[in-house]
């Protein structure tokens, strides 16, 4: 059998990197020559034409990544038919078998981004010629203390709880996917204790807050439209996007949107109001972008701002905060938890619970329950 590294061209100027495992030729019943080939695809999406150095470097990462993982592939290989006992297997340094984790996640922008972050305090914890084979217990214990006293976020402060526990699981993640491929022989997470997750806030807005966002001017039109649509539906800003006409059913007087969520890759069956539609316009060809011109960046985040500042708000409002606006506003105006979990696309009613907290109108009542004080004069 020959073992090969290719690629094929996919889209946005990129490769994707393969294994392609070539078992020879045969006859098949229709007298054709067939190839026997099976192919393990990599998850690395090196450019095909990088020119930035920057592109160069990272290109230059994603193939020396996908050359140890062919070179680990020949000796399994060989290993299995000559039945040698893998003693080497666990030689791999952490810092690789890490990066080739990192890198099966690069569609996932917003993982991707955590796996980065913590690989940087990961290089300022550990030595970079540590093999997988020589981490135990004390090192994972080690990295959640230096996470908890020592390491800075680029302003120079302590981490969050929340980054905490986020960079702590992406080394236990790592080391869980060592152990599970035989890298390692004792699951070395198993006895330290994570971080808590610290519970966020979640700003959103009112409904009079929304109501007078709609009348304020905003400078981009198609950013305005696309937050009001997130408002009224509960879409991210990864599915807006990317939405496409081919995604958008109107049916029976009722419109709907069929989707794959980029976050969880599930497939979605969402009804949308007809207000809602009305922001999306008049429909084009099928495979065109919903909303055209739609960018990510801090020219629209901070029109973000400027939108809702000139809508008397003063809430830190971002992108993503339509999206608790809708889960607000649902939940206020009779929706049941059940309901908005699934409009939401939320794996588990735990995370919706959240929202449920937010508007909790026992807890309002309750505010005003005690009789006002003759306060006289102070």
């Amino acid at each position: 059998m020959k073992i090969s590294l290719k690629s094929k061209k996919i889209k946005n100027g990129k490769l994707s990197l393969f294994i392609e495992y070539y078992k020879g030729h045969f006859i098949d019943k229709n007298g054709i020559n067939k190839y026997n080939r099976d192919f393990e695809y990599l998850k690395m999406y090196p450019l095909e034409n990088p020119s930035t150095p920057d592109e160069k470097r990272k290109n230059k990462e994603i193939y020396e990544l996908a050359e140890k993982i062919l070179s680990i592939r020949k000796s399994e290989f060989y290993q299995g038919k000559y039945k040698l006992k893998d003693n080497k297997k666990g030689n791999i340094l952490l810092f690789d078998f890490y990066k080739k984790l990192q890198e099966e996640r690069y569609e996932s922008k917003g993982n991707y981004g955590n796996w980065d972050a913590a690989f940087k305090h990961l290089e300022k914890y550990a030595p970079t010629h540590i093999q997988l084979k020589d981490v135990d217990t004390d090192f994972v214990r080690g990295f959640r203390r230096y996470l908890n006293t020592k390491a800075k976020t680029k302003s120079n402060t302590p981490l969050s709880q929340n980054s905490k526990y986020t960079y702590f699981n992406k080394l236990k993640a790592a080391l869980r996917e060592a152990y599970n491929e035989n890298y390692i022989d004792t699951n070395v997470i198993k006895s330290v204790k994570g971080f808590e997750q610290a519970e966020s806030q979640r700003e959103y807005l009112t409904y009079s807050e929304l109501q007078a966002l709609t009348q304020t001017e905003c400078k981009y039109p198609i950013l305005k439209n696309a937050f009001i649509f997130s408002c009224l539906t509960g879409l991210r800003w990864s599915d807006i996007n990317k939405l496409t006409w081919a995604e958008v059913r109107d049916e029976d007087g009722t419109s709907r949107i069929i989707f794959r969520q980029k976050k969880t890759d599930g497939l979605e069956y969402l009804y949308i109001s007809g207000q809602a539609r009305e922001l999306l316009g008049k429909r084009t060809n099928r495979n065109e972008r919903v909303f055209k011109g739609l960018k990510y960046g801090a020219v629209y985040n901070t029109e973000i701002l400027r939108w809702c500042m000139k809508g008397g708000i003063t809430k830190h409002i971002t992108f993503h905060s339509a999206r608790h606006t809708n889960a607000v506003l649902l939940l206020e105006n009779g929706a049941d938890i059940y309901t908005v979990s699934k409009r939401l696309g939320h794996r588990e009613i735990r995370t919706t619970e959240i929202y449920a907290k937010i508007i909790d109108k026992k807890m309002k009542e309750a505010a005003n329950m005690i009789p006002e004080l003759d306060m006289g004069k102070i």
